[in-house]
């Protein structure tokens, strides 16, 4: 279950033994805490790597629209990779806008639909072309970590999905700008979010979503509990799995189940890197987004509202592309369980209401952000 006074705060280590086997791939789930400088400089080499392999996969990249130099010193900036997303790109514009957000700086993997025109159609926004394949980009992680290095240096930059809308302390009434000033004022480089997914009471196919739409008017229920959490001693980084689609698609296979741990927040420097998706970076200090000590980290959620009607179609389509991880199991996983049960509501479910709600609950925390 979630953790009484923030997620990211009071860690929990439920060791499930499956789950350490298979995050080996990721630098592994390890019992010991100092590493050494040894550790330390493999990792240096690591992330030296990942630079080079994002400079070779750039060469995948064509530019369709470029308003980089509308960038200024101070702006803060959000990435994202994305395909197909037309009916919802209208609505994330609107909603990352009116928290602040400067520039977009975004990647359309290869649309078949009119999202990547939109999108280059926006005054605020730079976007470029990928053909390349998502999979072997390292599902989009090479290509934005390349456009990283080149615009984001000394930016607060903000990396999230079509499908992801962020909620931090105080975001009714306070710009993103007032959470960044106090985090270069507290000299923290980089801010957690646990990704909590949204979904609608009901079949999830009940109520169309309308291009522009709030997609919380019909993805409104969340999980309040079932999650587990796991620390990760190479990286430094949480490990953050359950919810509905543990419950729902993974319940025989949790640790099979994605992961929710996301810093999606970062005042990026060119030497940054993301190792798997927003899940963890290098230099690993940008992962401790929680307190170790048992005090209290401010941290954030991203509503993430990817269970809608539109759903179903976009699962059968990443199954045949086969671009995600492992052969697309996760999607596969969701087709066969939405076609034997297409509601994730269950009477333990919440209604979301405000981020004063997810604090009550333990899925964030203001810290001592006052």
């Amino acid at each position: 279950m979630a953790t009484i006074g923030g997620i990211f705060s009071h860690y929990q280590r439920c060791v499930n033994y499956k789950a350490l086997a298979k995050f080996a791939d990721f630098g592994g789930i390890s019992g010991r805490t100092n590493l050494g400088a040894w550790t330390s400089y493999r990792l240096r080499l690591r992330r030296k790597g990942w630079h080079l392999r994002a400079r070779r996969k750039s060469r995948e990249l064509s530019v369709v629209k470029d308003r980089t130099s509308q960038i200024k010193p101070n702006d803060i900036l959000v990435f994202c990779t994305f395909r197909n997303e037309d009916i919802r790109l209208p609505y994330f514009f609107k909603y990352y806008r009116d928290l602040g957000i400067d520039h977009f700086i975004m990647v359309d993997n290869d649309s078949d639909d009119d999202g990547g025109d939109y999108a280059a159609n926006q005054p605020d926004v730079s976007i470029w072309k990928a053909k390349g394949s998502y999979r072997r980009s390292r599902f989009g992680v090479d290509w934005l970590n390349h456009l990283q290095r080149k615009y984001a240096d000394g930016h607060w930059t903000l990396v999230v999905d079509p499908d992801e809308f962020f909620v931090y302390p105080f975001c009714d009434t306070r710009p993103v700008r007032a959470l960044t000033d106090w985090l270069d004022a507290s000299d923290i480089r980089s801010f957690g979010a646990m990704l909590l997914d949204m979904y609608p009471k009901g079949r999830l196919d009940a109520v169309p979503y309308q291009r522009g739409q709030d997609p919380m008017e019909i993805a409104s229920w969340f999980d309040s509990g079932n999650y587990t959490i796991l620390k990760n001693n190479l990286y430094y980084n949480l490990w953050i799995q359950g919810g509905p689609r543990t419950r729902m698609f993974f319940k025989d296979e949790p640790w099979r189940a994605p992961a929710l741990n996301k810093t999606p927040l970062v005042k990026w420097k060119k030497n940054y890197a993301y190792v798997s998706s927003t899940h963890m970076l290098l230099p690993r200090g940008l992962n401790i987004v929680y307190d170790e000590w048992g005090g209290e980290k401010a941290s954030g959620v991203l509503l993430h509202a990817k269970f809608l009607d539109t759903f179903g179609v976009k699962a059968a389509e990443e199954i045949a592309r086969g671009q995600h991880y492992a052969g697309s199991q996760e999607y596969k996983a969701y087709a066969d369980g939405i076609s034997k049960h297409p509601d994730l509501w269950c009477k333990w479910s919440e209604k979301y209401i405000n981020w004063r709600q997810l604090e009550i609950l333990g899925l964030m925390s203001k810290g001592n952000w006052a």
